[in-house]
């Protein structure tokens, strides 16, 4: 009887405490971008309104099998290759270090991927939007130039199956590729992912499809997973690009 009571009171707790573990997790996540935040928004301060630069990106076009090129800048926001990089982050990887010297805050602690080969987490789970400072034409690369700080996201929770370098690619919903995912936002939070946004705030955005078979560059699974497309599409201009 006694052993019959205590294996229903852990059918009933076991539940409940993943559910906690998972609230933590996130809660943490969405702790860590807000450190981010505030290290991009100090950079601004620091450098004349320019914003932090992001240009370590791979480059490829959507639906084709090459395997692309990876761009490389000794100035940006984060020169890390996710699954292959063992090294801790650092002032020599990150030019946001210098405001907040945790590396912990680099990674979702949600996130249990590890490098390649090896069983050592990795140490980066999030990106930054490529509106945001990278080489085009139509970024933004002042903080005065951004008209609605709240609805331009800057760092995003990336899954693990499908990061790799450190800039997240969304394109507009006018271009011709507008149906495809570019990069692949996380889903680890109760099928959501976390994002933090220009003027300091963090949210979940929970998704209407899973993320966890899409690819890099892969098509809109179905119209539910387009609608989450949308979703971040709506949050790369802020209201207005430059």
């Amino acid at each position: 009887m006694v052993i019959a009571i205590i294996a229903i009171l852990a059918a009933l707790l076991l539940p409940a405490l993943g559910r906690a573990k998972s609230r933590a997790y996130s809660a943490a996540c969405l702790n860590n971008l807000r450190q981010l935040q505030v290290c991009w928004q100090l950079y601004a301060n620091d450098n004349k309104d320019f914003l932090t630069p992001n240009n370590f990106v791979y480059m490829f076009t959507p639906g084709s099998t090459d395997a692309g090129k990876l761009g490389e800048d000794s100035l940006t926001w984060c020169r890390s290759i996710a699954p292959l990089d063992t090294n801790t982050i650092t002032a020599a990887t990150s030019v946001l270090f210098q405001y907040n010297q945790t590396p912990e805050i680099y990674r979702c602690p949600a996130d249990r991927s590890v490098v390649d080969g090896t069983s050592q987490l990795r140490n980066r789970s999030y990106n930054m939007s490529n509106s945001i400072q990278n080489n085009k034409s139509n970024h933004y690369r002042k903080y005065s130039n951004i008209k609605s700080p709240a609805n331009l996201f800057v760092f995003i929770d990336t899954h693990e199956n499908a990061i790799w370098d450190s800039t997240f690619g969304v394109l507009s919903q006018t271009s011709y590729w507008s149906r495809y995912w570019l990069d692949v936002p996380a889903d680890r939070h109760s099928q959501g992912g976390n994002l933090s946004y220009a003027d300091g705030h963090a949210e979940t955005l929970h998704w209407r499809a899973p993320k966890k078979s899409l690819r890099v560059g892969q098509r809109t699974a179905n119209e539910d997973d387009l609608a989450d497309l949308r979703e971040l599409q709506r949050r790369i201009k802020g209201s207005g690009g430059n």
